[in-house]
């Protein structure tokens, strides 16, 4: 060794690493200028050395093989010493290495294990680990909390087997294309609990890819139950709409209260009108046919003029929160008459007004003139759809009255040319209106009649072309 040591002289001087060569007994040969740097003298050296120094040698040579690793600390600084046999000279290299930062990165790894570990048991969100076609890999304890599944049980398992069949198809093909694309996606699903019935979740997912090729090879996602939040939504929304169903009908309130005041005394004057004449026609004793038409049209006159009167009324009342006059009544009697009430228009464009309406239908508890002029006002929009559509050629309006559930369906549909969706969401605006004559007040004030009997109504495209207006009412 002594003659080869010069030649290697050069080369362990060179060496960053602190190393020195001993004797059996512990006593350095030869340092390099690394360890030199640690300390000037023997004395300084055994602060660095592990304190077991001689015992170490001493096995390293017994055992004839490297001890590696052995830690020992000088103040703030950290070597890892290893102590490596030359048998055939009875002399030990011993190598040391500055662990500081290693073992700091190591500590702080621990650290960053440990809150990581502590993140996972303890929040509430579901953390989970996918392979690329969805199949779990591992998931947080807050599965049981969530699902009613241990972590061990959805190992293996297909993400996509927990979704809702009617969202199944499209979830997949979003997941997948989001994840190749993108590398993110976050999504709102309903996922199925252990007992069967469904959560509303909210899931972000990203996707973790192979550092040279770029392949999908893991995904990480984060889920939240997100039930109870949209369920508060909907009940908020349930709430402003009342609140716009009540600003609503108080509108209206007052326009009735309006309209009857400005019209109930032309209509007496009408109804007046009508009965004198009616009673000079009958002193005359006539009964040639002009007098008997003129007959029938003044009594035509003093029918609607009446019922003008009453819808006013009983429509004020109505929606002043005034005494309510609901009875129970039959929907396909109510039907008739309002087909009859509007029997003159329709015949006058050759429209034809066709009943299907089914057998045996629960009464309705409602004010059954309000709700007539509800059917009137839907009739007489579908006529005039018609009209526009097709002039006086012939067409027809059909009214389909069935039970759907609890609740008996009212349809009016018509042969007119359509209504856009946009158009279809202002139909019942107040004021709005296609018409170059309309108010714009027919069908807002019908949805308000229906909504305060506690139904609905709203505007369907029809299969005919035209548009379909479904009245939905609670059987009484």
């Amino acid at each position: 060794m002594a003659e080869s040591l010069p030649s290697l002289r050069g080369l362990l001087q060179a060496d960053p690493l602190p190393m020195m060569l001993v004797a059996a007994q512990g006593l350095p040969l030869f340092r390099n200028a690394a360890l030199s740097r640690l300390a000037d003298d023997a004395s300084g050296l055994d602060a660095w050395l592990p304190p077991n120094h001689l015992s170490l040698v001493n096995s390293a040579l017994q055992q004839r093989r490297a001890i590696e690793d052995v830690h020992t600390c000088c103040g703030e600084r950290h070597l890892l010493w290893s102590y490596i046999p030359l048998v055939e000279t009875e002399q030990v290299w011993v190598r040391g290495r500055d662990a500081t930062q290693w073992l700091q990165h190591q500590e702080q790894a621990t650290v960053a294990r440990r809150l990581y570990h502590l993140i996972i048991e303890n929040t509430t969100d579901l953390i989970s680990r996918h392979r690329p076609d969805g199949r779990f890999i591992d998931a947080s304890p807050a599965s049981w909390t969530l699902l009613g599944v241990w972590p061990e049980q959805l190992r293996g398992q297909l993400l996509d087997s927990l979704f809702h069949p009617q969202e199944r198809e499209q979830l997949i093909a979003r997941f997948r294309n989001a994840l190749e694309q993108d590398g993110y996606l976050t999504y709102t699903y309903r996922i199925r609990h252990r007992d069967g019935h469904y959560l509303w979740f909210e899931t972000a997912s990203r996707a973790i890819r192979e550092t040279y090729t770029g392949e999908v090879v893991e995904v990480v996602s984060v889920s939240r139950d997100i039930t109870e939040r949209l369920q508060s939504e909907e009940q908020n929304r349930r709430l402003q709409d009342e609140l716009a169903h009540a600003a609503r009908l108080a509108t209206l309130g007052e326009l009735a209260s309006g309209i009857a005041h400005e019209i109930n005394q032309p209509l007496a004057a009408v109804l007046n009108y009508a009965g004198a004449s009616q009673r000079y026609l009958a002193q005359l004793e006539s009964d040639t046919p002009e007098a008997i038409k003129i007959g029938q049209g003044l009594e035509r006159i003093q029918q609607h003029a009446e019922h003008a009167a009453a819808v006013i009324r009983r429509l004020r009342d109505f929606l002043r929160k005034g005494q309510r006059r609901l009875q129970q009544v039959n929907a396909g009697q109510l039907a008739a008459q309002a087909v009859g009430l509007c029997a003159w228009e329709a015949g006058q464009y050759q429209v034809r007004i066709i009943e299907q309406i089914a057998d045996e239908l629960p009464d309705l508890n409602v004010d059954p003139i309000l709700l007539q002029q509800v059917l009137l006002n839907l009739l007489r929009n579908a006529i005039d759809a018609n009209r526009e559509s097709h002039g006086e050629r012939g067409s027809e309006v059909l009214l389909r009255i069935s039970l759907h559930g609890q609740q008996v369906c009212i349809e009016v549909i018509d042969q007119g040319p359509g209504v856009s969706a946009e158009a279809r969401e202002r139909l019942f605006v107040p004021f709005y209106t296609s018409k170059e004559d309309g108010l714009g007040l027919g069908l807002s004030m019908s949805q308000g009649i229906v909504e305060g009997f506690g139904g609905s109504l709203e505007a369907l495209p029809a299969d005919t072309g035209g548009l379909c207006l479904q009245c939905l009412l609670p059987a009484g």
